[in-house]
């Protein structure tokens, strides 16, 4: 079996280990025929309803499906790109939430308050949510290296922080629509019609500009770190800081750019959502797309290919759970595969770890002497 392929096995396994678990789950509380049609109705609401539209159905019956899947998927893709980005040089970034919410902030406030062409008005949003998303990674960047503040709890406390900026100040006081007008209207002011991320197919669906760029990005980060120069010295910090160093390799620089492009990974995402779907800065974005790209990235293996393929997959099942209400199982039971599937992912990981320290402190067999290590002189 190759290195590749057997890399990739534990998620496809885990993946259907969780979907087989959550069958069970329904077909005990139900039963087995309702948990069969539940996920049958689960891939209908993703992939589209073939059935119906071979009988002579209308065609919105597969495009609305595969948009709405399409547009979760996104979201899912750039989150957990943003995850990985940080994991390839040795971070752990749970600060995604935040760095998106910034993002999406940004975003709206240049929608709707400048006035440009569509296509430059539409680069201009993108930017800004990028550099928002960025600049608020970099504040956790910026205590790791000065102050060796770990990034797991400076990413979390810098997630509330936003929270409580963004959803429980700006978006209700000084950014909120018609703010010293007297209106009661949730969210910031719509953006500009010439903001909005171009549909794809018109009326029939709400894919837009969001899922090609997406794709796009997950395909420009796998180029980065597996063809450039500088993708591959940030591999080589996250594999080892001090060999890395010792190299002549700048650990710092190359820790902070991998931390600024995962918050703008995660700051595009929320441009995503404002500019293709919710035309504002909604009263909350509520969705926490941000933790979920940590279940994607680990459950496509911390590869931009396998991200993407993790976040194509959820997508489809997250925008089918809508249909699973139909026979009485509630929508949000992609997210529990998800999650189990992340549990899986996560057993097999620390099941690894322990054998491994097994093998490593194993005694060494009387019958077999280890032979003498020649002395290495030291500086």
């Amino acid at each position: 079996m190759g290195d590749r392929l057997r890399a990739v096995l534990p998620s496809v396994f885990s993946v259907f280990f969780a979907l087989a678990v959550c069958w069970v789950f329904i077909a005990l509380t139900r039963d087995a025929e309702t948990a069969s049609e539940a996920y049958l109705q689960m891939l209908r609401g993703g992939l589209g309803d073939w059935p119906m539209y071979l009988d002579g159905g209308r065609v919105t019956l597969l495009t609305r499906p595969f948009g709405e899947a399409a547009i979760k998927a996104s979201l899912l893709l750039l989150t957990g790109l943003s995850v990985t980005v940080a994991f390839k040089v040795g971070l752990f970034n749970i600060g995604a939430q935040g760095q998106m919410l910034v993002g999406a902030l940004a975003a709206a406030v240049v929608g709707a308050q400048l006035r440009l062409p569509s296509a430059p008005h539409v680069l201009v949003a993108l930017l800004a949510a990028c550099v928002a998303g960025g600049l608020w990674a970099l504040i956790a960047a910026a205590l790791k290296l000065t102050r060796g503040v770990h990034e797991v709890i400076s990413t979390i406390m810098l997630n509330w922080v936003a929270v409580s900026l963004v959803d429980n100040w700006l978006v209700v006081g000084p950014l909120r629509a018609g703010a010293g007008a007297g209106l009661s209207t949730t969210g910031t002011a719509e953006i500009a019609t010439g903001a909005q991320l171009p549909r794809l197919l018109g009326e029939l669906s709400r894919l837009n500009l969001g899922f090609p760029l997406a794709l796009a990005v997950a395909l420009a980060i796998w180029v980065w770190l597996a063809r450039l120069r500088s993708g591959f010295e940030t591999r080589a910090v996250g594999l080892g800081a001090e060999a890395a160093r010792a190299a002549g390799i700048p650990v710092a620089r190359r820790t902070a750019q991998a931390m600024g492009i995962a918050g703008a990974l995660a700051g595009l995402a929320g441009a995503v959502l404002v500019l293709g779907t919710e035309f504002k800065y909604p009263g909350s974005l509520g969705a926490p797309y941000g933790f979920d790209g940590i279940a994607i990235s680990l459950i496509g293996g911390n590869h931009p290919l396998g991200v993407a393929l993790s976040a194509l997959f959820f997508g489809v099942l997250r925008a089918g759970g809508t249909r699973m209400q139909l026979l009485g199982v509630h929508k949000s039971y992609p997210e529990l595969i998800q999650g189990l599937a992340l549990l899986f992912v996560a057993g097999r990981l620390v099941w690894l770890a322990l054998l491994r320290r097994r093998q490593v402190t194993a005694p060494v067999t009387p019958n077999k002497q280890p032979e003498p290590s020649p002395e290495v002189p030291r500086a």
